[in-house]
């Protein structure tokens, strides 16, 4: 008897989402500090309409890619907002190179 290649794919990328839930239970974002953000010196834009785009977040030393809401950024970082597997609403700044969207780089260039 043989495997099914049909729903493989769907098996494997199921397998992955539950592994990356079980790995970042009970974890919080990592988000950049204060001074990597330098909010102070760089100019910030903050958006009443959320980008959707795909970033690279880290909780701990799991990284993971989330579909998130870009809602603030400065020349070198993105704040996003997302629902962790759970369903909880996360929030973290992360570097504008770990986010992609059709419109990053006029995310990156504005402020």
């Amino acid at each position: 008897m043989g495997t099914s290649k049909r729903y493989a794919e769907q098996v494997d990328r199921r397998m992955g989402e539950r592994a990356d839930e079980a790995a970042i239970r009970g974890m919080t974002p990592t988000s950049l500090t204060d001074a990597e953000l330098e909010l102070d010196s760089l100019p910030l834009t903050k958006t009443p309409k959320p980008q959707q785009v795909l970033a690279w977040v880290r909780y701990g030393t799991v990284a993971l890619k989330v579909s998130a809401r870009a809602v603030a950024w400065t020349p070198r970082a993105v704040a996003l907002e997302w629902e962790s597997p759970s369903g909880k609403v996360e929030r973290a700044w992360v570097w504008a190179s770990a986010v992609e969207a059709s419109d990053a780089s006029a995310m990156r260039k504005s402020g």
